[in-house]
């Protein structure tokens, strides 16, 4: 029997363990209305249903309350950049997407179903999401690699009156961005005033500057594998060249140890290591969120020699940035308001909920909830929801 190791030995659970807990899949479809009796049998399906199906032919929105559309989500993907693994395909992301509809069953009480799609071609992805549009109520966009994720989902978000959004941009940005909120308040600081550096300019690495800036925070530094962002390098496609415009505003040029020279964060959203000798050059009083799973940019226990707060995207670590706090009461808010899409402002006020949540218990250990944390789907939800409202983000 082999074992998946991780640094705390409570956590660690073997390879049989996981394989019997996925025999079968993690799926299925439960029934919502009876089907005992021939009259059940007429009301659930002939004669019946052609009444609703006339109704939703005269109403098409009228779908939204008679299907399962109107809480259904499909978590979508081509398998081009699944977890650490890489591009391994449709057929071996399925457990992953499984996985991604189970959480927004248990955390949200939304149906969901995985679709793996057997391309890698931009216009193939958006063409098969369109043509089944009718089949849901939401899409999430997973594990689909940098830039063509950002086309698709332009495009798709474009096409439907839906909400869409890729979880790896998104989802993990808006958990971000709420910690930083928490760590901010803890240490009596100014968002406005800090300087961050991103190391990875991938999904993850560009929404998480995108939100920042959004927010007001004004020196954001982004790194790729060929160094920072910057306006004077010829090698980057068009996100990028996009994201150095409107980043790095002190016009710095180099790799990761001229960007963390007096930096008051780190954000780490890439497979790329960093030397601990750069991280005693940050300035006082530091934050390093070294996100990547399984193995961080700098192992927690190295970051605690040079910051007062750490967070991981590890669950054997405190402060566990996890996207779960944030997908399921996104899309939920969402479906509950009837809005077409999710807003800049929708995500933000999430980050907020987040935050507000973990405020009146804020520790160096403790900046964000707990995944398990009942309160934060109901108060994430809630919140945008109340956004798409006011803010008139509503299906007409």
């Amino acid at each position: 029997m082999t074992e998946l190791t991780t640094d705390s030995p409570v956590d660690r659970i073997s390879t049989d363990d996981v394989l019997t807990a996925h025999v079968g899949g993690k799926l299925s479809v439960e029934l919502t209305t009876a089907l005992d009796t021939g009259r059940d049998l007429s009301i659930a399906y002939t004669p019946g249903v052609a009444q609703v199906c006339t109704l939703i032919a005269e109403d098409p929105i009228k779908a939204m309350d008679y299907t399962w559309t109107g809480r259904l989500v499909a978590v979508v993907t081509d398998g081009s950049a699944v977890l650490g693994l890489g591009n391994i395909g449709p057929r071996a992301s399925l457990p992953v997407m499984e996985g991604k509809s189970a959480l927004l069953r248990k955390f949200a009480g939304l149906n969901s179903i995985p679709l793996v799609l057997d391309t890698g071609d931009v216009d193939e992805i958006v063409d098969t999401i369109v043509r089944l549009r009718h089949s849901f109520g939401a899409v999430n966009l997973e594990d689909i690699s940098a830039p063509r994720c950002f086309e698709i989902e332009r495009r798709v978000i474009e096409a439907l009156d839906y909400p869409v959004m890729h979880d790896d941009q998104h989802g993990t940005a808006i958990v971000v961005l709420a910690a930083l909120m928490g760590a901010a308040t803890l240490q009596q600081r100014s968002l406005r005033d800090l300087r961050i550096v991103i190391s990875g300019a991938g999904a993850a690495g560009v929404a998480c500057a995108n939100i920042l800036l959004g927010t007001g925070i004004r020196d954001v530094v982004v790194l790729d594998s060929r160094g920072i962002l910057s306006l004077d390098r010829t090698d980057m496609h068009a996100v990028k060249n996009d994201l150095a415009a409107r980043t790095n505003p002190r016009r710095i040029v180099g790799t990761s140890a001229d960007a963390l020279i007096d930096a008051d964060v780190f954000i780490g959203v890439s497979a790329g290591q960093i030397a601990e000798a750069e991280l005693a050059t940050m300035a006082p009083r530091s934050v390093i969120f070294a996100l990547s799973n399984p193995t961080p940019e700098v192992h927690p226990t190295v970051a605690r020699n040079y910051a007062e707060i750490v967070a991981t995207g590890r669950s054997d670590f405190p402060n566990q940035i996890n996207n779960v706090l944030a997908f399921p009461g996104v899309f939920k808010g969402a479906l509950d308001a009837g809005a077409p899409a999710i807003t800049e402002n929708m995500k933000v006020a999430a980050a907020q909920a987040i935050a507000d949540i973990a405020r009146p218990d804020l520790s160096a250990d403790k900046i964000v909830p707990h995944p398990f944390d009942d309160r934060v789907v109901t108060a994430v939800a809630d919140a945008v929801a109340t956004t798409a409202r006011r803010d008139g983000v509503l299906r007409t």
